[in-house]
C-alpha cells in the first residue's frame, strides 16, 4: 500500500537540495516526533549515504537501487519499500522521477 499523505505534520518550508538539483525533498516531522523526507529524485544515478537506518517508500515513479556490497540492482515500483542499513549507502538510478518517503529508524 502506497502512502499517499501525512497526518498532523510539521514541514520545514526550505527544501533539502541534493546533486545539483536532482534529488530534493522537504523534512517533515509527525505530532509523534517520527521525522521523514518527502521527495523526489530526477533521472540520474546517484548514491546517498545513511547516517541512521532508513526506508525508502516508492509513491511514484519508479527507479533501481544497489546496497553496499551488493552487486545486484533491484527495482522498487510504486507501494514498494527497501531498507537501507546505519552507516551505510545505496545507488540509485532512476529514469523518469522517482517521489519517495524516507522513513528514518
Amino acid at each position: 500500500m502506497t502512502t499517499d499523505h501525512l497526518d498532523a505534520a510539521r514541514v520545514t518550508t526550505q527544501a533539502n537540495v541534493y546533486f545539483d538539483g536532482k534529488c530534493v525533498s522537504h523534512t517533515v516531522t509527525l505530532a509523534d516526533g517520527q521525522r521523514k523526507s518527502v521527495g523526489v529524485v530526477l533521472p540520474a544515478q546517484l548514491t546517498f549515504k545513511t547516517g541512521a537506518p532508513e526506508i525508502m517508500e516508492c509513491v511514484a515513479g519508479a527507479c533501481e537501487y544497489r546496497l553496499a556490497g551488493s552487486g545486484e540492482w533491484r527495482a522498487s515500483r510504486p507501494g514498494e519499500r527497501f531498507s537501507i542499513p546505519a552507516n551505510s549507502s545505496f545507488d540509485i538510478r532512476v529514469t523518469e522521477p522517482y517521489h519517495y518517503i524516507c522513513h528514518f529508524g
